[in-house]
C-alpha cells in the first residue's frame, strides 16, 4: 500500500510538472522508487531532433547525439517496428555495428538489462519509455513481469505531459466519456480482467467491447492500455 502511495505522489508530482526539469526530477524520483540504475524518456521528433531526459549520464548523452548512434541503436530500431513493451533481449544484437554499440553503452555505466515501451503520439510522434538495471535474467524478468504495468501507465503519463511542454503546442481537445465508458476505464484501471469488468457492471462481453472502442476513440488512444493511461492523465477517471 505504501508502495502504491509513493507512486501516486510521483505521478502527481509529474502531472504538476511545468519545465523539463520538473520531468528529469519526476525520472530521478521513479529510479529511486524502482530501485533500478537508470529511467531514460526518448523523444526523436520528425525533424530528427532529440529531447528528452533521464538518468543516463552526460557523457554518454553526448557522445550518442555526437556519433548519431540513433542509425544503429537495437532499441530504437526494433522497438520503433513494434507496438507494444520490449526486453531488449527480444532485439536483435547480432550485427558487429550493434555488440560494439552494447558493449561502450556498458562502459558509459547503461546496464546489460533493459526494458523499453514504445509510445506513439499525435502527428506521427514517436517516443521511448525505458528501464535499465545491471544484473541477471531471472531477477530482471521477475521486475518486469512486477511492474508491467506500472511502467505502461508511467510511460504514456511522461509522454502526455513532454507534449504539452512541446513548444507552440495546440493543446487537444478532450471529449468527455459516457458514464458507461468511465466505469470500463476504471475497473480496467485498478487491474480488473475483461470477464470481471463485464461481471461487474452486469454486461456481455461483447456490450464491453463497444464501450471501450468508443472511449479508445474519444481518447485518441492505440489499444486499451493507452486509453486507460490518457483517461487517467486527463483526469476523466480516477482510482
Amino acid at each position: 500500500m505504501a508502495e502504491t502511495k509513493q507512486l501516486e505522489v510521483i505521478l502527481e508530482n509529474l502531472e504538476q510538472a511545468e519545465t523539463l526539469a520538473g520531468l528529469q526530477e519526476a525520472t530521478e524520483a521513479l529510479r529511486r522508487h524502482l530501485g533500478i540504475a537508470h529511467i531514460v524518456y526518448h523523444w526523436v521528433d520528425s525533424a530528427g531532433d532529440q529531447y528528452g531526459c533521464g538518468t543516463y549520464s552526460a557523457e554518454w548523452q553526448q557522445r550518442y547525439i555526437a556519433l548519431n548512434y540513433l542509425r544503429i541503436d537495437p532499441v530504437v530500431l526494433g522497438c520503433f517496428q513494434r507496438f507494444h513493451p520490449v526486453d531488449w533481449k527480444q532485439l536483435d544484437w547480432s550485427s558487429k555495428a550493434a555488440r560494439a554499440f552494447q558493449t561502450e553503452s556498458i562502459k558509459y555505466g547503461v546496464g546489460n538489462q533493459g526494458y523499453s515501451i514504445p509510445v506513439r503520439g499525435p502527428n506521427g510522434q514517436f517516443a521511448l519509455f525505458t528501464v535499465n538495471d545491471s544484473c541477471g535474467d531471472e531477477e530482471w524478468s521477475d521486475f518486469t513481469q512486477k511492474y508491467h504495468r506500472e511502467l505502461i501507465l508511467i510511460a504514456y503519463f511522461l509522454n502526455q505531459k513532454a507534449l504539452e511542454l512541446e513548444p507552440d503546442r495546440t493543446p487537444e481537445v478532450a471529449q468527455a466519456l459516457s458514464p458507461r465508458e468511465v466505469d470500463a476505464m476504471t475497473l480496467l484501471a485498478i487491474g480488473y480482467s475483461r470477464a470481471q469488468v463485464a461481471n461487474s457492471l452486469s454486461i456481455s462481453e461483447h456490450t464491453l467491447r463497444v464501450y471501450i472502442e468508443s472511449a479508445r476513440f474519444k481518447l485518441g488512444a492505440l489499444n486499451t492500455t493507452h486509453a486507460v493511461a490518457r483517461a487517467l492523465s486527463r483526469g476523466l477517471i480516477v482510482i
